[in-house]
């Protein structure tokens, strides 16, 4: 079950609505004003056609409370849970008018952020009783990230960095950009202890080779095969028994999928990386249904 403290800024929360509001023109539906629905009363509930890890039902919440705050808005699940095929997750009542008018508005967010949290359960199932945990990355919609990070921890799953400003990140380009991985290795060596934590991507044994011998706070295994994955784990573990110090922990990334994620969930592996979470989610099937 989810926490408030775990969820989104409420005023970065209201700010996104009130921009899908304005991006919508849902304050003046020319519908509604075409067929005059004024002050009629309606009722309606959104209903899913699949199960679901649900995810967005408070920004839902405010979508409806900015259009029209007379209506109300009952949810019988929170952000988090696990919901079955062709239950409601909502009913609201108020104005037809005010209804119809935040009705796509409140599915975009519900379905999106649905759909991330969704997937993301699934590899959290995928590798259930591994120890492994699931992170995201930064492959996010723009300016969805903080929304698009609150869906997968509703989906199970943790948070890697949340911006380049959050953590110390070595990639490929950055080791380019240096001169080369010994580059990179004399760098590494004359940090100081109160550098913070350091993680570096590896692409090859041989840099892996390097980059043991000096210290270094996580590595990345990016696209290895399972296989490579284990003889990688083998030479750390090989490394961790002449030295006390050297404890390291593993993320494995790159164009892991749902089939083959259990393959890359090997003892010694911490964590695995998985952009396809946000950027490749399908979107929760869900409607709006007056009644």
């Amino acid at each position: 079950m989810m926490t408030r403290l775990d969820a989104p800024d409420p005023a970065r929360m209201v700010a996104m609505v009130q921009a899908a509001i304005a991006e919508d023109g849902a304050r003046s539906d020319a519908t509604v004003a075409f067929l005059d629905l004024g002050e009629r009363e309606a009722s309606a509930t959104i209903d899913i056609a699949a199960g679901i890890a649900l995810s967005g039902i408070d920004i839902a919440r405010e979508v409806f409370r900015q259009i029209d705050a007379s209506c109300t808005f009952e949810a019988p699940h929170r952000d988090g849970d696990r919901v079955a095929a062709g239950e409601t997750i909502c009913t609201i009542q108020g104005r037809a008018a005010s209804i119809v008018a935040a009705e796509r508005t409140a599915l975009n967010f519900l379905q999106h952020m649905s759909g991330v949290a969704t997937l993301t359960s699934r590899f959290v199932d995928a590798v259930a009783g591994t120890g492994v945990v699931i992170l995201d990355t930064r492959k996010t919609i723009p300016l969805w990230r903080e929304l698009d990070k609150y869906a997968v921890r509703c989906g199970g799953a943790q948070n890697h960095r949340r911006s380049l400003d959050a953590m110390v990140l070595v990639k490929d380009n950055h080791v380019r950009a240096l001169g080369g991985p010994e580059a990179l290795i004399a760098h590494l060596a004359a940090r100081s202890a109160d550098d913070g934590f350091v993680e570096v991507e590896v692409d090859s044994m041989k840099f892996l080779e390097q980059l043991l011998a000096v210290r270094v706070d996580r590595i990345m295994l990016d696209n290895f095969t399972p296989g490579q994955v284990g003889d990688a784990l083998e030479r750390v573990r090989s490394v961790r028994a002449t030295r006390a110090d050297k404890r390291v922990e593993i993320e494995v990334s790159g164009g892991i999928t749902l089939e083959s994620v259990r393959d890359y969930a090997l003892p010694g592996v911490d964590y695995i990386s998985v952009g396809a979470i946000t950027h490749s989610a399908p979107a929760a099937s869900m409607s709006l249904s007056l009644r």
